[in-house]
């Protein structure tokens, strides 16, 4: 089974229009407020898609979050089956800030392919690099950086690896220092991180560190059109993580998932920019048009591209 293309155009809109909504926001200091318009322009663009949608990864559990919530149904109910992921506003301090690299992000998958990840951080690597036994999880970071040097023809100190810039990521930085590895260091923004391996123009060979579970399956969305290399394992440090993770049905709470276990068959992603950042641009706004750049995938046509669209106000 794959995805009907014409979705493809759908869901773009989708992600635009919410960027639309919360570019109004950038730079007002107010991450909240940035985060709600893109989430109210999300939803109603969802419901009013011919299909029987479920939110699979969102803005929380159904206590936390009044829309788009964990499980709840969107679209007009006719129409094939998705399970949908988004993060409406990813990089809520980018966007209040007027800072490079907010994004409004969707991925969708035919109903239970896309893992439904807890709100729980994530250990995670990324590489172009598909061949097993290069980069792994598992490995001691040097052995990752020596094997990717050895495979990719190049010393360390011509590698470049991207990271969350956080306090828990010191000791891995320090080291990639040692190795003279060349940093990528991103304040926020893990989904665009660990798609910036995806092509040699972003000059990043390797993202690694700890970040969101849900940013990590919504990325995986992408990389897996890409034929890259992608694991994750879940952090589950208290034991109300521990809890609701053996609700969703994780029994085994260090287990180390593939790409191929976290999204499989066919699969559409959908990041468009708010501001601009590595990845796109963000929204510009002339007169009654404004003009947006979406990164997109859909893995059953090959789809791999920047779009851009000029778009009237309605």
């Amino acid at each position: 089974m794959t995805i009907d293309k014409k979705f493809v155009d759908k869901f773009v809109n989708i992600t635009s229009k919410a960027a639309l909504a919360s570019s109004y926001l950038v730079g007002k200091k107010d991450k909240i407020a940035a985060d709600k318009a893109a989430v109210d322009s999300m939803r109603t663009e969802l419901n009013n898609i011919d299909m029987k949608g479920e939110i699979v990864i969102g803005e929380g559990e159904l206590d936390d979050a009044p829309m788009l919530y964990i499980g709840e149904k969107l679209g007009t109910s006719n129409g094939p089956e998705f399970d949908i992921a988004v993060d409406p506003l990813e990089g809520t301090n980018f966007a209040a800030n007027n800072l490079p690299g907010a994004l409004s992000v969707i991925a969708i998958s035919e109903k239970n392919n896309l893992f439904k990840a807890p709100e729980t951080y994530m250990e995670k690597i990324s590489t172009r690099i598909k061949e097993k036994n290069v980069v792994d999880l598992d490995y001691s970071l040097k052995k990752n950086i020596t094997n990717l040097s050895d495979y990719l023809n190049k010393e360390p100190k011509d590698l470049t690896a991207c990271l969350l810039d956080r306090p828990r990521h010191n000791e891995i930085i320090n080291e990639l220092k040692d190795l003279k590895v060349s940093l990528k260091l991103i304040s926020d923004g893990d989904v665009s991180g660990a798609l910036l391996v995806t092509d040699k123009k972003y000059n990043v060979d390797i993202f690694l560190g700890i970040g969101g579970g849900p940013e990590g399956v919504l990325a995986a969305a992408a990389l897996d059109a890409y034929d890259c290399n992608f694991q994750g394992r879940f952090l589950f440090n208290t034991d109300k993580d521990k809890i609701r993770a053996k609700n969703m049905g994780i029994n085994d709470l260090s287990k180390k998932y593939e790409l191929s276990e976290i999204v499989s068959g066919d699969s559409i992603f959908c990041a468009t920019g708010i501001t601009s950042g590595d990845l796109v641009s963000g929204i510009n706004i002339k007169n009654n048009e404004f003009i947006s750049e979406t990164f997109v995938t859909h893995k059953s046509t090959g789809l791999k591209k920047v779009i851009k669209l000029k778009q009237n106000f309605r």
